[in-house]
């Protein structure tokens, strides 16, 4: 009979799991982040049902966000999105979006092949000669 050992290392010895980890379960999703993801769902579905209108119904984009819609909508409950949730979502985009926006400004001499805090020079005209 062949040895069921779970892995047989080239030492002919058998390696067990490492501790705390278990084949028979697995890792557990944390339900505050998915309740956040459902929230910030409700959200995104809104913004869709918010631009319908703007795009027809009958537009080929209109049929995709109703499509869409659909699909996504059997996901948030009715009620997962309130008032507050909405506001609080609405700041924390804000928010990004300012630490964005530095962010980029910071990076823009960078990129510029200069240092911070120094004026890049600027590009030369492709159409002029020099004197």
């Amino acid at each position: 009979m062949a040895d069921e050992s779970p892995v047989a290392s080239p030492g002919g010895q058998a390696q067990q799991a490492p501790f705390g980890t278990s084949p028979v379960t697995g890792p557990t999703p944390n339900a505050g982040f998915e309740a956040a993801g459902v929230q910030r769902l409700g959200i995104v579905i809104k913004m869709m049902t918010d631009i319908l209108p703007l795009v027809g119904a009958t537009s080929e984009l209109g049929q995709a966000l109703m499509k869409n819609i659909s699909a996504l909508a059997k996901f948030v409950p009715p009620g997962a999105v309130t008032p507050a949730a909405e506001k609080q979502n609405i700041e924390q985009m804000a928010f990004r979006n300012a630490q964005n926006t530095q962010m980029m400004q910071q990076m823009k001499p960078q990129q510029a092949g200069g240092m911070p805090g120094q004026a890049a020079a600027p590009p030369a005209m492709s159409g002029q000669r020099a004197a």
